[in-house]
């Protein structure tokens, strides 16, 4: 009886010799930069080996890439003439820009000043507008006897 841990074995085994595996070169990839010299920008890192100088780990945008998001909107309000919030927004948004240097800027500053020169356009209409209808009450235009 034979021994059920142990596989079976079978003494006439009709297997064909299979030929050796191949035998492959390693890939040659780029050297490391000596003592002294920068590394290259833009490539990514060997395995196991720390990212280059200006490159975060992980894929991740540095915060100096991205745009500031009160710019934008500080932009598109202005232009929607909507001119409290576009000043309002890109002052906010020039103040964040200062701290954190992210992108935006003149976004951010052209959203301010058409936001102030739509309020100027808005707040010289509401005048005009109000004097011509004082000026159409006090003729008496529109009513009748």
């Amino acid at each position: 009886m034979s021994d059920p841990t142990q596989p079976p074995v079978n003494p006439a085994s009709n297997d064909p010799a299979y030929p050796a595996a191949p035998s492959y070169q390693a890939p040659v990839g780029p050297e490391a930069p000596e003592y002294g010299q920068a590394p290259v920008y833009g490539q990514p890192a060997a395995y196991d080996q720390p990212p280059a100088y200006g490159q975060n780990p992980y894929g991740q945008q540095n915060p100096q890439d991205k745009y500031n998001v009160l710019s934008i909107i500080s932009l598109v309000t202005s232009i929607l003439l909507i001119s409290v919030v576009g000043i309002i927004t890109g002052h906010i948004a020039l103040s964040q820009i200062k701290k954190t240097g992210e992108k935006g800027r003149g976004l951010a500053l052209w959203g301010t000043i058409l936001g102030y020169v739509g309020l100027l356009v808005s707040t010289i209409f509401v005048i005009i507008t109000i004097a011509l209808v004082i000026a159409a009450a006090s003729t008496g235009a529109g009513y009748y006897r």
